[in-house]
């Protein structure tokens, strides 16, 4: 009977389950930090109301926006090969 060469092996798993968990401890970091960020830069230290006011909702959805765009050109640049291109 011929093994089956599709099916991933026990050190194949590992890698993948901690490359997983990495990703997700990425996500997370990322996202503590968008919202800190964001947070400390568009909502005043004096809470007035019990909700965000017209002009805090637009900020942090700026600020939201910007971040996610720059992380975006961040993993675009550090990802691309020596042509300047991401790899395929």
């Amino acid at each position: 009977m011929a093994a089956n060469n599709n099916m991933p092996s026990t050190l194949d798993k590992e890698q993948i389950f901690g490359m997983a968990e990495k990703e997700m401890e990425y996500r997370v970091e990322l996202f503590n930090k968008l919202t800190g960020t964001c947070f400390s830069k568009c909502v005043e230290n004096k809470y007035k109301e019990s909700e965000l006011n017209m002009g805090e909702n637009s900020c942090i959805d700026r600020c939201v926006s910007k971040y996610w765009h720059v992380t975006n050109l961040v993993g675009q640049l550090l990802g691309s090969g020596p042509s300047g291109r991401p790899p395929m």
